[in-house]
């Protein structure tokens, strides 16, 4: 289906307060630049020259509208309410009265269009150095040492093999179905099985 298709179909199927308003916003964006293209990225209308520039959604009581390069944006006007947060740019949308003036939002769609054009991109998130350590609780620790072979299998696992086991005997809701859970781990252990045995082919 045609994208602009999609996006009017979006629009129109939107909450009826939220219907002018996205109206308005995306009228405002091809008034910005009229390169942009409209795709649906993530289930909403997305705004893209040379990578994405804004994007926007409808809730049952709210709009959003957001640019995807906020957090290296100028704000010189200050209408960002959040602007870690590529959705929540302008904060909560109810109504005309919660946006900016149009030849604002319009300097800032271009804004926005500029930093792709320059190619300057986000920077990136910093990955986590540590990993979290998985902590095996002490019951399924004296329960594999009555089984030795289970214990060096258990040892021998990959973090994620281990996990596996663990967060299943945490997430037992009675300590029955714990009980009955650290039973059968220990078995499958033993012969060497991940808690995932069944569903690998």
């Amino acid at each position: 289906m045609h994208t602009i298709v999609q996006v009017d179909q979006y629009i129109i199927k939107s909450a009826e307060f939220a219907i002018p308003i996205l109206d308005h916003l995306r009228n405002l964006v091809h008034k910005a630049d009229a390169r942009i293209e409209e795709k649906i990225k993530w289930g909403m209308p997305s705004f893209d020259y040379k990578g994405i520039v804004c994007q926007m959604a409808a809730f049952k009581h709210h709009c959003v509208f957001g640019f995807w390069k906020a957090s290296i944006m100028e704000d010189e006007y200050g209408i960002f309410k959040d602007r870690g947060e590529a959705m929540g740019g302008l904060g909560r949308i109810t109504s005309f009265d919660d946006l900016p003036p149009d030849e604002i939002l319009i300097a800032y769609i271009q804004q926005a269009i500029q930093l792709n054009e320059d190619n300057v991109k986000l920077p990136s998130k910093p990955k986590s150095a540590e990993k979290k350590e998985l902590i095996v609780p002490e019951y399924f620790i004296d329960a594999l040492k009555e089984d030795p072979k289970a214990l060096a299998v258990f040892q021998n696992f990959s973090p994620s093999n281990k996990k596996d086991y663990v967060v299943w005997l945490e997430e037992a809701k009675t300590e029955a179905t714990r009980l009955k859970r650290l039973e059968t781990a220990v078995e499958w252990i033993g012969e060497g099985k991940s808690r995932m045995w069944k569903y690998q082919k």
